[in-house]
């Protein structure tokens, strides 16, 4: 059996973030994405702890942009989804479906 791959809820949608993104993705853009797609506010502290997290998972690459005068010569980190964070994106999104399949009526019936 192939293990399977589980993602934290931060941890997909930060996924998700990166890949809509492509290449305008770095920390704040990231976090900023997410609160505008998904009206998710998380601390930045927590965004960065998660996008180098995924780095150390293989699940996304960075990389630091030339440094210029708007950073106060600080280099600007980006990150790019690689095919592994890819891959598991869609093995969490597979898992979700499975288990919502055949719930859906009763998600309905306890909601009325």
């Amino acid at each position: 059996m192939d293990k399977v791959t589980y993602l934290g809820e931060l941890e997909q949608m930060l996924l998700w973030a990166v890949l809509r993104l492509d290449d305008r993705a770095y920390g704040l853009a990231v976090r900023d994405e997410l609160e505008a797609t998904a009206g998710r506010s998380v601390a930045r502290g927590a965004v960065y702890t998660t996008l180098d997290r995924l780095v150390r998972k293989g699940y996304l690459e960075s990389w630091l942009a030339d440094a210029d005068e708007s950073r106060a010569g600080r280099p600007r980190r980006y990150f790019r989804i690689t095919p592994d964070g890819q891959r598991a994106l869609r093995e969490a999104r597979a898992a979700f479906e499975s288990l919502w399949t055949g719930l859906e009526d009763a998600v309905e019936e306890r909601s009325r």
